[in-house]
């Protein structure tokens, strides 16, 4: 909405000559490559945007418009022989600095994915049910960000739900606990899938009960992921 604003001011700057266009991770654009070449920041060695103000923690969005602008110098790159970020990764996700095997990101697994997760990987999942910042946390250049003033960003709800709260979710149940969160976009079923993975990775078995239920569940991948827990759990179903 933001953008949008900013677009129809630039539109009726230019009395309506300008032709513009807003992208906010809604089409296939480069946005980490033409924010380096704009000068906002650096591509370190998580392949992810890195700014020497802002740290890790900023939201990337795009006007494309006809009016002509100053082109920005690039910026440099200040990762030096850093490696923080390699060394977290809890599925060793890094092929080396700046590239990333994506099969075995936890952003990935949690978010695009579909369907059951290799097994190898599920226990180094651990409670993350949608996404994963370990590789930008660490960061040393975060000393310089600041807390968001958006109060959109700053939602802290649902930090201190249990587990338990969330695998007995049906479709609408979902829809409305994340309505205008970016949570919705991945649905039900690869949600409750995440949380199976992460009740397993738990050891709590007071949540068997719950799990036990989703063994009859309509997704395929909830099913195996529920079989799964049950397992870690240390209950087998037939």
């Amino acid at each position: 909405k933001k953008l949008k604003s900013l677009a129809s001011k630039l539109v009726s700057i230019s009395k309506g000559r300008a032709q513009v266009k807003v992208f906010v991770d809604t089409a296939p654009i480069m946005e980490k490559h033409l924010a380096e070449r704009a000068g906002i920041g650096w591509q370190g060695k998580h392949t992810n945007l890195l700014s020497a103000k802002f740290g890790n923690w900023i939201f990337l969005g795009f006007i494309f418009t006809s009016l002509e602008f100053p082109i920005d110098e690039p910026d440099e790159n200040h990762c030096g022989s850093c490696r923080s970020c390699l060394d977290i990764c809890p599925t060793n996700a890094f092929i080396s600095p700046y590239r990333l095997d994506a099969r075995r990101c936890i952003s990935y697994l949690t978010i695009e994915h579909k369907g059951p997760v290799d097994l190898d990987l599920r226990a180094l999942l651990g409670n993350r049910v949608y996404g994963c910042d370990d590789c930008l946390a660490v960061c040393p250049w975060n000393k310089f960000s600041k807390k968001a003033s958006e109060i959109r960003y700053s939602n802290h709800s649902r930090e201190n739900k249990d587990l338990g709260e969330f695998v007995g979710l049906d479709d609408k149940g979902f829809r409305s606990e994340f309505a205008g969160s970016a949570v919705k976009r991945i649905g039900r079923d690869r949600f409750i899938r995440n949380v199976l993975y992460a009740i397993g990775n738990s050891g709590n078995s007071s949540y068997k009960d719950a799990v036990e239920k989703l063994t009859q569940d309509q997704d395929h991948a909830v099913v195996d992921a529920a079989y799964w827990a049950l397992s870690k759990l240390g209950k087998n179903i037939d």
